[in-house]
This record gives structure tokens, sequence and C-alpha cells, in this order.
């Protein structure tokens, strides 16, 4: 174990961070099946929600919007709990931090990452032919309601909410889980792009999810913290927010 991994290889920065400062930390004991809870929770929280709003006449628009706010308590409220009572907290054992440094870092992560996107629905393009995302689809149905506030909110969600919440539990929780266990680097970029592909329960855009995935793992290695990530994130998905306040409805 290297002397700036004093937890674990490849545990945050926070970590080593913390322990310069002089802070005793606790041992983490969150594992996989706090990965596994996550997953189920944020799968249960949207079905359910939205299953109980629809039976309620709740508005679609409403529904689409509340529905992702319940699932993200189980994507990133479950892995901050469990560091909160299982290790050092969500922003040392998660490294939820954020330099100057970090958001340069981020910055590039996402351009780069916007450009992998780019190939690689180009090439989906001339095999599947033309297609959509769940949140394109969404956004057309909140567009088509015509509430401004509405469509302003699912932007924010978009460009802050989803980029917070997802890292939270892929580049974060994941990530650290899979540095836990013992195994290196790449499979723990490898393991929480396919995580993060498949969450989104979108067959056809599994390819792009995956390669925007291992550009986000790449800059939590890169940088030991889910900070940069978080950014490199926002970046992937500002055009697709930028075009629903501004210019149509498709992230």
């Amino acid at each position: 174990m290297r002397s700036d991994d004093p937890q674990y290889p490849g545990c945050p920065v926070t970590v080593a961070e913390a322990v310069d400062a002089g802070v005793v930390l606790r041992p983490a004991r969150w594992d996989i099946a706090d990965v596994l809870i996550t997953i189920a929770l944020t799968i249960a929280l949207a079905v359910i929600g939205t299953a109980v709003m629809a039976a309620l006449g709740t508005p679609l628009p409403v529904r689409i919007i509340a529905g992702a706010l319940l699932s993200w308590i189980g994507l990133a409220g479950w892995p901050m709990l469990a560091t909160w009572r299982r290790g050092n907290g969500p922003r040392i054992d998660l490294g939820l931090q954020l330099t100057w440094s970090g958001v340069r870092t981020g910055a590039v992560g996402g351009l780069i990452a916007l450009a992998v996107a780019a190939i690689i629905a180009a090439l989906l393009m001339r095999f599947v032919g033309a297609f959509n995302s769940a949140a394109g689809e969404a956004a057309a149905i909140i567009a088509a309601d015509g509430s401004r506030v509405a469509m302003i909110a699912f932007a924010a969600m978009v460009l802050v909410g989803a980029p917070v919440v997802e890292e939270v539990a892929f580049r974060g929780l994941v990530f650290g889980v899979v540095r836990k266990r013992g195994l290196g680097t790449w499979w723990a970029i490898a393991i929480s792009a396919v995580l993060f592909a498949a969450i989104h329960l979108e067959l056809t855009r599994i390819p792009l999810l995956l390669g925007i995935g291992l550009v986000l793992g790449w800059v939590r290695a890169r940088s030991r913290s889910t900070g940069p990530a978080i950014i490199a994130h926002g970046v992937v998905n500002a055009p697709g927010a930028l075009f629903l306040l501004f210019g149509g409805v498709t992230p």
C-alpha cells in the first residue's frame, strides 16, 4: 500500500488529507451490499413512486420529475448514509471535494467524454438509425404540457442533479467498493461504467453511456476525487440542458 493510500489502494485523496490533518478515521465498512441496496432502492423508489402518483392522477410532467427525484434518494442517499454510518462520511469516503485543479481536470474530461459520445452516437446511428434518450422523451412530454417552470426544473436536474447523484453512486461508492475489494484501477473504472450504463435502462444507448462512464471513471482515477467527475458529467449534460432551455426539447 502506498503512503498516500492510508486506508486502501485507490482511496480518495480526501482520506489522505484527513490523515495528514490528524483526523482519526474509522474503518470504512461499507461494501458490496451497499451497492446492491443503492441499485435496488433507486429502481424500487422510482417504480413505486411513479405508480402511486399515477393512481392518484398526478399530472404526467409532475410524475416524471418527482419519480426521478425519488430515485435519487436511493442513488445518492444510500451511499451518503452508508458512509456516514459505517465510515467517515461522504465527503471523506466518497471524495466529495473540488479544487480549481479538479475543475480543470473535470472540464477537460467532460470535453473528452463529449467527443467519445459523439463518435459512438454516429456509429450507432449507422446501425440502428436515429434514437432518442429516456430524458429526451421525458423532456418532450414536459414541453408538450407547456409549463416553463417544469422545463426549467427538468433542465436543472439534467445539468446539476443527475451529475451529482450519479457520480456519488458510481464514481464514489461503486468505484470505492471495487478498490477496497483489491481490484485494480481499471476494474473500478470498468465496473462503475457498466453499472452506470445499465441503471439507465436504455438498451440502444448502452454503448454510448458505457463510453461516457469509462471517461468519467478515468477522471475519478486521475484526480483521486469524485468532484472532478461531477464536473465532467455536468459538461457532458450541459448541451442537452441548454438545448432544453433555449432550443428545443431533446437532451
